[in-house]
């Protein structure tokens, strides 16, 4: 029985990850994230001055060229609220939402 062999090509494994169907696949797992996100988002109650702004705040882009070295398909969530670093990382007087961090552990399969 004949050993079978692999040669890897640095090229085309580039070339992979660069590609439309790796796009697709990590726009798919961040529309995702950004689903769970928006529905473990907190809404402000009574006397909040932006109720929901928070939660209407999530987006998604993709890009053929990320990452560390710009060399593959990437998505990325964000929310482009005011405060969103406070809902996501808490202060002093508010505890941490951990809401991206949350999602991205539930969503990005």
């Amino acid at each position: 029985m004949a050993a079978a062999r692999f040669r890897m090509s640095k090229r085309g494994v580039g070339q992979l990850l660069r590609s439309e169907m790796v796009e697709a696949e990590m726009l798919r797992r961040a529309t995702v994230i950004k689903g769970v996100g928006e529905s473990i988002a907190p809404v402000g109650g009574e006397g909040d001055p932006h109720p929901g702004q928070y939660k209407a705040s999530f987006h998604v882009t993709s890009h053929k060229r990320g990452g560390r070295r710009r060399d593959r398909a990437v998505a990325v969530v964000w929310n482009s609220a005011p405060y969103a670093r406070w809902v996501e990382y808490g202060t002093e007087k508010v505890r941490a939402h951990h809401v991206l961090l949350r999602a991205a552990s539930v969503g990005g399969r």
